[in-house]
């Protein structure tokens, strides 16, 4: 059985590629009741809508989510869980996760995944998973975030370029994945221990994460652990566009009709 812990949905109205991208309507509900119903199939004791917008908190009381009102001002989804944990005066060793509020796709088993193995790594502040990648193209795509770890599956480097960087192939202009090495891509669900998020909302930026754009490195620069997992199945895409949410409704009909 997996440790107890709660689920925060951070959830903005303000999206540059999608305005109102949180109530977008998928088959008929918006796309965060269908982020809220999958983290309620989990494990969690306790699951949170975290916004700071009242179109989000009026339709999220619609659907009886409890919502959480947070400040307009934080730079990340982080932040937004920090002073969730703190206003809601959550213990310290706590584990809360992280499911973005743009993912309908999510399977509630990763929820637990991520849950389990940072209860089950108690040196770690945060837990996530990752997917072997088999195609040179995502390993080459920006867009695709990758993580090398070390042998205990604790995270080494978080980057949008293609690492590990396997020198002799590359020296011969061969776009391929590295040869004796699976590249790990990363997926964008974390667990946290709530002593974490409260220091994480003291910590300053760094130029690593300025950098690449990537808030985990935050936690690497300053010296917390980051367990990576292998995620025991693949998530559906999220959603940032609106070719995104054709594809998210399609993929909800076909589970809906038992496709998948």
């Amino acid at each position: 059985m997996p440790h107890a812990f709660r689920v925060v949905v951070p959830a903005r109205y303000a999206s540059t590629r999608l305005p109102g991208k949180p109530l977008r309507d998928l088959l008929g509900k918006p796309m965060l009741q269908h982020v809220y119903e999958a983290a309620c199939q989990c494990g969690a004791q306790q699951v949170v809508i975290a916004t700071d917008d009242e179109r989000i908190e009026a339709a999220a009381g619609g659907f009886g989510a409890e919502v959480c009102m947070t400040s307009s001002e934080h730079a990340s989804g982080t932040d937004r869980l920090a002073e969730v944990a703190s206003k809601l005066t959550w213990p310290g060793d706590d584990i809360v996760v992280n499911v973005q509020g743009d993912e309908p796709l999510m399977p509630p088993a990763l929820i637990d995944q991520v849950a389990t193995d940072l209860a089950d790594n108690p040196e770690a502040s945060i837990s996530t998973i990752a997917t072997p990648m088999v195609a040179a193209g995502e390993f080459f795509d920006s867009n695709v975030v990758k993580v090398v770890t070390d042998r205990a599956g604790f995270a080494l480097y978080f980057s949008r370029a293609p690492i590990p960087w396997d020198r002799d192939l590359m020296l011969e202009g061969v776009k391929a994945l590295p040869i004796g090495i699976v590249p790990l891509r990363h997926i964008g669900i974390y667990a946290y221990r709530v002593d974490y998020l409260l220091r994480y909302a003291q910590m300053r930026t760094c130029p690593l994460e300025q950098a690449e754009q990537l808030e985990q490195l935050r936690a690497l620069w300053y010296g917390e652990r980051i367990h990576v997992a292998e995620a025991n199945q693949r998530p559906g895409p999220g959603v940032d566009t609106e070719d995104d949410l054709v594809i998210a409704e399609q993929l909800l009909q076909a589970k809906r009709n038992g496709n998948v």
